[in-house]
Order: C-alpha cells, then structure tokens, then sequence
C-alpha cells in the first residue's frame, strides 16, 4: 500500500500555490522590486500623496533603471529582456506600493520605450533607448486629447510638412510624467495618417504644464501636453508605423502590465484588512472572528488570486507569443473592476480607519478610480469583449 504524499501546509498569503508557477528567477525579481518599494516607496507614499507630489522623481526613476525595471521586457539597448511574468511580477509589487510608481514605470517602458523599440529607427533606438533604460532620460506618451480619449481616430493635434521639416500643433491631456520628461513620443494626424514623433521636452513650442488638483494617482506627475508650431526635423517621425495600430499597439502593451499591477493595489488591501481584523476587537474579540468578516475576507482573497492566476495565464501567453488584444481587455476588465471591489470591501473592515492615510486603502481606492479609465475604459473592453463574442461592431 502506497503511503499517501504529505501536503505541504496551507499557505494564507498563497492559498492557490501560484508560487509554484514561478522559477527561481521570477521569484528574485519579484522579491528585488518588492524589497526596493518597501524601502524606498512605503515609508513616504502617504505623504507624497497628501501633497499631491512625487519628489525625487529623477533619483527614483535612476534608481528603477538599475533595477532593470524601465522597458524591462525589452531587449538591447540596456533594456532587461526579461520575461512577461517577470515584469509583470515587477508591476504587481509596485503597484502594491503606489499605482502611481507603477504608472511610472508603465509609461516610461510600455509605453514611450515600447513606441522607440517597435517602431523607431536604429538611430532613434541607440539615441533614446539607453538613457530610457537606464532612467537618465524619462519618456512620456501623448495621445489623449481633451476632447478625444477612447476615440483617438478623431484627434486634432496634426503634424505638417513645411520642407522637410515637420510643424505639430495641439493638445494632450492626462499625460504621466509630461512635466519631467526628456522626451515625448507625440501622435498626430498627417495627410498620410497618423504617426508618432518624438519631441524632445526642450524643443520650441513644446510645453509641459502639471496638472493639479487631482484627487486620484496623487503621488505621480501628470501633465498636459503644449505643442504651438512645434518644428521637428524629418527624422523626429518614427518610420515603422502609420495608422491607429502603432499607439493601439502600444496601449495594448501597456494594459498588460495593469492587469497585474491591480492585483499588487488590491494585495496591499487585503493584506490591511487581514492584519486589522486579526486585531481590532469588538464586542470583546477580534471582527475577524466573526462570521460576516470572514465571508469578506474569504470573497476578497478569491478574486484576488482569482486575477493574479489570471494575470500569470496572460504572461505565459505572451511570452510564448499567443496573446491577443481581447485577451488583455479581458485582463484589464477583470482585475481592475475587481480590485476595486476588494479595495471597497477592505475600507469596511477597517471601518473610520480605512479613510485615514495611516492605512493603504483609500489611496488605493481612489488611484484604482483612474486604473479603470486610463488605457481603455470599462466600456471600451466590454466592447472589445463583445464585438469578439458575436462579430457584430458596436463602436460607432
């Protein structure tokens, strides 16, 4: 008679075992970037976020790039080349800090470096790509505009041929790291379709004013973008794309690494509120000892693996080269709308606390408010989603 194996012991902060998913590689990256945040983000997040600042940024973004974490699933040019999982392993831990740190480095890698890397040249990539990785120059992506976010087709900013220069004007809005960045990788409409130019920050024309007054990713530089007769030298377009696919591309990069930096956020919430209800004592005993709080905690910790399972499927997918579009509007719908939700139900357990910045939660909460618009709004991947399922466009 075989002896049956011995089970290894239940795990709270691992319920499901997806540890097991990771090799030793994955493991030392995750725990690198979570080392860094809890030394060099958690202590000070709180504040940053009460004055609606991020001091420092330049030496954190230094400090990112010799983790190897700016455009760190990409290849060459300083850039990591690491794995999808394993950036996406880097987003969850700092997001679990601040979806604002987080944000940064998403902009900066999936979003400006991406553009440099899939479409530039092999000028603009030995020009920009280094210093990018490295942190020395940080990037910013400009394709919202005030009046056009999840319609991009119908954006007013153009760019003219004038010799054999071109001349951008207009607008981008709600634009991370505008105000810092050393370069902006602009879309424009052309009268041969839209395309992207880099503009450096201390171009003519161009300006980068903060936006203030947020009450969402506080801790986190967001701008809007000034172009007035912006003159930039034929060179300045990147030439491997035209069209809406080349920011869609992107975008669709980006989105990815949200589908599992919500999970960091709602991590760090789950976490408070086991922590809090093992000690806050009502009724003379501990609220986790009563049935209705453990039906939360039980629902918030299987959503939460529920999307970080989610999330790792996704990676694989990526990394083996399979991953569709569709498949990260299903990830960033999933687990931003369910993250959330554990934030929501986590500012319930800690009851008046959870409103108070000694706690995570509520700045979590509101960041999330501007994970669920940013990179495509719920409405949007429900229509991704359902133009998928039944063929039938419902856009326009």
């Amino acid at each position: 008679m075989t002896a049956s194996p011995t089970l290894p012991p239940f795990d709270p902060a691992d319920p499901l075992g997806i540890d097991d998913l990771l090799d030793a590689e994955d493991l030392a990256i995750r725990d690198t970037v979570r080392t860094w945040a809890a030394e060099r983000v958690l202590p000070y997040v709180a504040e940053w976020y009460e004055k609606g600042e991020l001091p420092g940024i330049r030496e954190l973004a230094r400090e990112l790039g010799s983790l190897g974490a700016l455009g760190m699933s990409l290849s060459g040019y300083g850039c990591a080349g690491a794995s999808a999982v394993q950036y996406g392993l880097a987003c969850l831990e700092l997001e679990a800090a601040d979806s604002g740190i987080r944000s940064l480095v998403s902009v900066q890698g999936s979003l400006a470096m991406y553009a440099v890397h899939r479409f530039g040249s092999e000028e603009q990539k030995q020009q920009w790509l280094p210093g990018m990785a490295a942190g020395e120059v940080i990037g910013c992506f400009g394709l919202t505009e005030p009046d056009h976010g999840s319609d991009p087709a119908s954006m007013r900013t153009h760019a003219k041929r004038d010799g054999s220069d071109w001349v951008l004007n207009g607008r981008k809005m709600w634009i991370t790291n505008g105000s810092v960045a050393g370069v902006a990788v602009v879309w424009a409409r052309t009268d041969e379709g839209i395309r992207g130019f880099l503009v450096p920050s201390g171009t003519p024309g161009f300006t980068a004013p903060e936006i203030r007054h947020k009450w969402s990713l506080r801790a986190s530089v967001t701008s809007e973008l000034v172009l007035d007769d912006v003159r930039l030298p034929a060179d300045a377009v990147l030439p491997g794309v035209v069209g809406l696919k080349g920011p869609l591309g992107c975008l669709s990069h980006a989105r990815y690494g949200i589908v599992w930096g919500a999970m960091g956020a709602a991590r760090s919430c789950f976490e408070t509120a086991v922590e809090y209800a093992r000690s806050r004592e009502q009724f003379g005993r501990p609220i986790g000892g009563f049935q209705l709080t453990q039906a939360k905690l039980a629902d918030m910790a299987v959503e939460l693996h529920k999307g970080i399972l989610l999330a790792h499927h996704l990676g694989r997918r990526m990394d083996a080269g399979r991953l569709r579009p569709e498949q990260i509007s299903f990830g960033k719908l999933n687990n931003v709308r369910e993250a959330i939700d554990i934030c929501r139900t986590a500012r319930t357990i800690l009851g008046a606390n959870g409103i108070s910045l000694e706690y995570p939660v509520m700045r979590h909460a509101t960041n999330l408010e501007s994970v669920l618009t940013y990179e495509g709004t719920v409405e949007m991947h429900q229509l991704v989603l359902g133009k998928a399922l039944t063929g039938l466009d419902a856009f326009r």
